[in-house]
């Protein structure tokens, strides 16, 4: 079975209902993984969804704030989430398809404006639910997984417009780079992104705050697709639909694809 996995940070999935369905009826994915929903679970706009055939969702929400949905038009499971670091956030959820496939949807604290966990606690919780991704994954390995969404974090040097003026700046410095690295590591997983698109400059992100994004292009990949080892080579066709940051009323992410032949 051959099927396309796309994952956006929509920043509201009601402001952004429009775009959402402009992006179904024009790129079709199979399983559409949002992160930033910002909505309980019950006013998460289904219907329209639905219509397009997305008939299967799997969420995890709450009020203004964070928020992960999985909607599909294959079939889904919802096997559970993860409460990273006891906040009772809605950062994580996951299900399985039927051909055995389990997806996992993270939308990883961003980690404030200062890039130190003593003055700052919100980068000090960015750091604690990447360690707590890595005990889970070193405890129950990962198999017959993809693992997608915000990151919060850009890893290597093309994936930042400018690696020396980033490198102390939340989302590229080196320890946040460290955390993700283990916790990637601890699973197995590959960066199928990059493992599609070796070479050069990739972003996923471009702030609100320029005046003109596009020509200004300083970007950041912040939105990943992994996979277990086991099930990364079935993938191909990875894809950043940098044209959707232009859409009215966008959010400051752009979709990432990748299609599996599982």
């Amino acid at each position: 079975m051959a099927f396309t996995i796309c994952t956006w940070n929509i920043n509201s999935v009601r402001l952004r209902e429009p775009i959402v369905l402009d992006l179904l009826k024009n790129e079709a994915p199979d399983v559409l993984c949002l992160q930033e929903a910002k909505s309980p679970v019950e006013l998460i706009p289904r219907d329209n969804f639905t219509a397009l055939g997305y008939r299967h969702m799997v969420a995890r929400g709450q009020k203004g704030y964070n928020g992960v949905v999985i909607l599909s038009r294959l079939p889904l499971e919802d096997i559970g989430h993860r409460d990273f670091c006891a906040k009772g956030d809605a950062r994580h959820v996951a299900a399985r398809l039927e051909n055995g496939v389990t997806i996992h949807n993270y939308y990883i604290p961003a980690g404030g404006d200062e890039a130190d966990r003593e003055k700052n606690e919100k980068f000090g919780h960015k750091l604690d639910f990447l360690t707590e991704m890595k005990a889970w994954f070193k405890a129950e390995p990962p198999k017959k997984s993809i693992l997608v969404g915000d990151l919060n974090i850009a890893p290597r040097e093309d994936d930042v417009w400018s690696h020396k003026q980033l490198l102390k700046v939340v989302s590229h410095t080196p320890i946040e780079v460290e955390h993700l690295t283990a916790a990637q590591e601890a699973g197995n997983w590959v960066d199928v992104t990059r493992k599609d698109i070796p070479e050069g400059l990739l972003y996923s992100w471009w702030s609100y705050r320029a005046k003109d994004w596009n020509a200004a292009d300083k970007g950041r990949r912040l939105d990943h697709v992994w996979a277990t080892a086991d099930i990364a080579q079935a993938s191909h066709s990875s894809r950043i639909l940098r044209d959707v940051r232009g859409w009215e009323k966008p959010s400051d992410h752009a979709p990432v694809f990748a299609t599996f032949d599982l």
